[in-house]
């Protein structure tokens, strides 16, 4: 293979070389691999990975399905702009450490955003054969996966460059996506960052929002242990504005701050019963289960185990909370939506395996209330049948109750997953920042920069919730935004 030409890498000799090795129409007649899974029998007894990857054979068939387009729109469809076709190229060349290390310079953790982005809506939304020629779109969310696992499984892949130290501290406010993100471009270019954790274990939402059977701690460790050799220091059980002030983090020499403290404080229906024991937040199900062992025995925060579980909401959380329910023994395990499966926000892929697990989906229905047995423990939901008016203005839907369609259902246990809000702890220690009515830190969007000068934010406590990789395209716009103030650029 000859060097390639880091200016113009479509120019390099190989790359032109194998484009031309297949015709156009060779390439669209393949069709797109299917990722391994592990049976639904099988994985709803263990916290096992339902999708098990892609070999390398299997890697190399699916990226020749790429064209190599002279104006990839696929690109364009990630928030971070990923090199897509240039490192698809690399994997049919065979070179998996350098796709690896072409991703690596715009997404610093391509093992998360392999298993959990939404391509189906970005990236490969965008690409030419699936917007264009009416085919499935090239599978670039598993040829991430893939050699983002390689290089982490061989161990050969390389660190980022890192600029010399400058002396200068930054602090990360939250170690979720938008955190870990700003933390590596800002290491990258020579700060000394430290990023604060109110929990006791790194990666936020990472960890104690998606389950295992999604997403491996073990992938979120590395990705971690990765920052903290590029010279990131990590401190947990720290409450920024409460437990340590921004006063005496300015006091301590940091001279500039990114705030990606998520949004933990969830949202309820507000609808008579949610008192009752056994009706909780997704948040503090899968915090409870995810992060601090509640479904284990011998830990302090168990978690009660239903056998008769409704989870209400349509989106991806509430798939990781009515699956983990069938995990820890549920008999029913039940998704209680107001519109109908095509309106479900929650990805495709995350609807079809809960439907595979013997989920049961109540589409069309919304509680009503809730009510409790002579302990106070929930035991039935009024529900209320609803309809879909016509399409407004947006072309959206909206659910109608039916009139005197009311009935009742068994539950024993209920799980609210209708949204967050932001977490408003750091927003209420800073009187000056600014917020919008929905609480979330007001920013400019080029550079992230809040009310405050040297405080930036971004993530879902300036989005109110957002995918990890929008997440992660705002923590990289901050770091830039906070190079350019410290530097005296801006």
């Amino acid at each position: 293979m000859t060097q390639p030409n880091e200016d113009k890498p479509r120019d390099q000799q190989w790359r032109k070389d194998l484009k031309k090795s297949m015709t156009a129409k060779e390439r669209t007649l393949i069709e797109r691999v299917r990722m391994p899974e592990v049976e639904p029998s099988e994985r709803i007894r263990s916290n096992v990975e339902v999708n098990q990857g892609i070999s390398a054979e299997m890697a190399l068939v699916e990226a020749k399905r790429c064209l190599d387009c002279p104006d990839p729109q696929c690109i364009k469809g990630c928030p971070v702009n990923v090199d897509i076709p240039g490192f698809i190229k690399y994997v049919e060349a065979g070179d998996f450490i350098k796709a690896a290390e072409t991703i690596k310079k715009d997404n610093a953790f391509p093992s998360v955003c392999g298993r959990v982005c939404p391509q189906e809506t970005q990236c490969e939304a965008r690409c030419m054969l699936a917007d264009k020629l009416n085919k499935e779109a090239v599978a670039i969310g598993y040829l991430e996966r893939f050699v983002a696992d390689y290089a982490r499984e061989s161990e050969n892949v390389s660190q980022p460059l890192k600029a010399e130290s400058n002396g200068i501290k930054v602090a990360v406010i939250g170690s979720g996506p938008a955190g870990l993100a700003a933390a590596g471009d800002l290491a990258k270019m020579g700060y000394e960052v430290t990023v604060f954790e109110a929990l006791h274990e790194f990666g936020g939402v990472l960890k104690y929002g998606i389950p295992e059977f999604r997403l491996p701690n073990t992938i979120i460790d590395k990705e971690i242990e990765t920052l903290k050799l590029m010279g990131v220091t990590f401190m947990k059980n720290i409450i920024a504005g409460r437990t340590i002030s921004f006063d005496d983090l300015k006091n301590d020499g940091f001279r500039a701050f990114f705030i990606g403290s998520g949004a933990g404080l969830p949202n309820f229906m507000n609808i008579p019963g949610e008192n009752f024991n056994g009706v909780l937040s997704s948040n503090e199900y899968l915090t409870r289960v995810n992060l601090m062992g509640a479904a284990r025995k011998g830990f302090d925060t168990p978690v009660f185990m239903g056998k008769k579980v409704a989870v209400i909401g349509g989106g991806n959380t509430a798939m990781d909370s009515v699956r983990t329910a069938k995990r820890l023994g549920a008999e029913k395990a039940m998704i209680i939506y107001r519109r109908s499966f095509n309106e479900m926000p929650a990805r495709k892929e995350e609807i079809r395996h809960a439907i595979e697990e013997g989920i049961e989906f109540l589409n069309l229905h919304t509680p009503v209330e809730y009510f409790a047995d002579e302990t106070g423990h929930v035991n039935r939901i009024k529900l209320q049948r609803m309809d879909l008016s016509e399409p407004d203005e947006s072309g959206r839907r909206k659910p109608v109750p039916v009139p005197g369609s009311e009935y009742e259902i068994e539950a024993d246990m209920v799980i609210v997953s209708v949204g967050v809000s932001p977490n408003p702890l750091i927003p209420q220690s800073l009187p000056s920042l600014k917020v919008s009515r929905h609480g979330t830190i007001l920013v400019d969007d080029s550079h992230m920069l809040s009310s405050i000068d040297g405080m930036y934010a971004g993530g879902d406590i300036v989005r109110g919730g957002a995918t990890v990789i929008l997440a992660m395209g705002d923590g990289r716009r901050a770091a830039q935004g906070i190079h350019e103030y410290l530097s005296g650029k801006s």
